[in-house]
């Protein structure tokens, strides 16, 4: 028989899983994060949504990202199942030592003069995208702007040609769907077979890339596969896996979430004019409008750790084996954090979110998507500071990766 606290989260859970609340799931994070941290121990699982938890959790040495730690899933392996992997490989879902290693060696090609030598292009690409819009009186922030932005600058970082985008686009957009451990509809047979599909032509893809690279070094060559392919630490070099896992997860996670960065931001400044007129008139206000998005409705609203040993987190025991999914979009509305949670303001100068993650994992694309977003909305908001919304915003299914599937803006 189910205890009444189990039942409760389970009914929190399906609201949260609730289409009806996609385009406003902060009431429901509340009540997660009135309640403090939520078991299903029937699932070997806790949910926790306070700010102090999930930073604490984020940043402990026990906290495994590596899902084979978990106890549900060496459960499945025992009983003879296939554990279908939630996302792309690479170090994302690695620990220490293998995580340390494969995140040292990318970093020494994954530099700042990398990302910054991309500014030029961009700014290329969003005057190109923005006369376009003036052209046509309005444009869709997802489709036209938000979402060929992202992967247009990945090819260019990669050294993709130009006519090979729109099946990195559409691959990426399949691939992210399994980021998800939370879909809002059961995932089916066809689907999964459809991100299976698009992972293995992106893995032969790019293995035809890295190839060519080895093949044909290019010492003058500035892209980030180059770099990948070269990098080298006491004899130390990333595997042709190690460097398609990389890029995958450049173009699936880096790519989904930068869409979503964009367009959420747009989308708040949108609805609260005085913050779209100020940016439109003064663009240094840009960083700051990017980093209160990432706590004020950040891309990614859940993470998921695995207790490598027994942990405390406050006052919640966990057992070795057991999963804690961190509500971030709860924790960074928190009260006892930030002051006046639910409002927009990027002048509340806090650079404490937990939109980039903490600890071992923080994400090595942050530069990337801050430039990339800031290039973007200080141009989108001087080039049409009369901007508005025209009808409702529309969001996508997904509850991990928070974002719209269409927003129209008249121009």
């Amino acid at each position: 028989m189910e205890s009444a606290a189990q039942t409760e989260t389970q009914a929190l859970l399906l609201e949260l899983l609730d289409l009806a609340n996609r385009a406003d799931p902060y009431a429901v994070y509340a009540k997660f994060r009135d309640r403090g941290p939520l078991p299903l121990p029937g699932a070997n699982l806790t949910f926790f949504s306070s700010y102090r938890d999930c930073d604490e959790i984020l940043r402990h040495p026990s906290s495994s990202s590596d899902r084979l730690n978990s106890t549900v899933v060496q459960r499945q392996i025992a009983e003879g199942a296939t554990v279908r992997p939630l996302g792309p490989p690479g170090f994302l879902f690695l620990d220490p030592p293998d995580h340390t290693r494969l995140r040292r060696l990318v970093s020494k090609a994954f530099v700042p003069k990398v990302v910054n030598a991309l500014q030029p292009d961009i700014s290329a690409m969003v005057d190109d995208m923005l006369t376009r819009f003036a052209a046509a009186g309005q444009f869709d922030v997802i489709s036209d702007f938000a979402y060929p932005l992202p992967v247009a600058v990945i090819c260019r970082l990669l050294g993709v040609p130009l006519e090979d985008e729109p099946e990195f686009s559409r691959a990426s957009a399949m691939l992210a769907q399994s980021l998800d451990p939370l879909m809002s509809s059961p995932e089916t047979e066809e689907l999964w077979q459809e991100q299976l599909r698009a992972g293995l032509w992106l893995r032969d893809y790019l293995r035809g890339l890295i190839e060519l690279r080895r093949s044909q070094p290019d010492p003058s060559a500035t892209d980030l596969m180059s770099g990948l392919v070269a990098v080298e630490e006491a004899g130390d070099q990333l595997t042709t896996e190690e460097i398609v896992s990389t890029c995958n997860l450049l173009l699936i996670a880096g790519h989904e979430t930068t869409v979503n960065l964009i367009a959420n931001a747009v989308l708040a400044m949108l609805r609260d004019r005085a913050q779209w007129t100020a940016l439109a008139g003064d663009a240094q206000r840009v960083s700051a409008v990017i980093e209160e998005t990432l706590r004020y409705d950040p891309p990614v609203q859940l993470v998921g750790r695995i207790a490598a040993a027994d942990m405390t987190i406050g006052d919640c025991d966990i057992v070795k084996g057991d999963t804690m999914v961190l509500l971030l979009g709860a924790a960074q509305r928190d009260p006892a954090e930030f002051d006046r949670p639910d409002v927009f303001d990027p002048d509340r100068g806090t650079s404490r979110h937990l939109g980039f993650g903490r600890g071992l994992h923080y994400c090595l694309g942050a530069p990337l998507a801050r430039l990339e977003a800031s290039v973007a909305l200080s141009k989108l908001a001087a080039r049409f500071p009369d901007a508005r919304m025209v009808g409702e915003p529309q969001y996508k299914p997904n509850v991990t990766l928070r974002g719209l599937s269409a927003l129209t803006v008249a121009v």
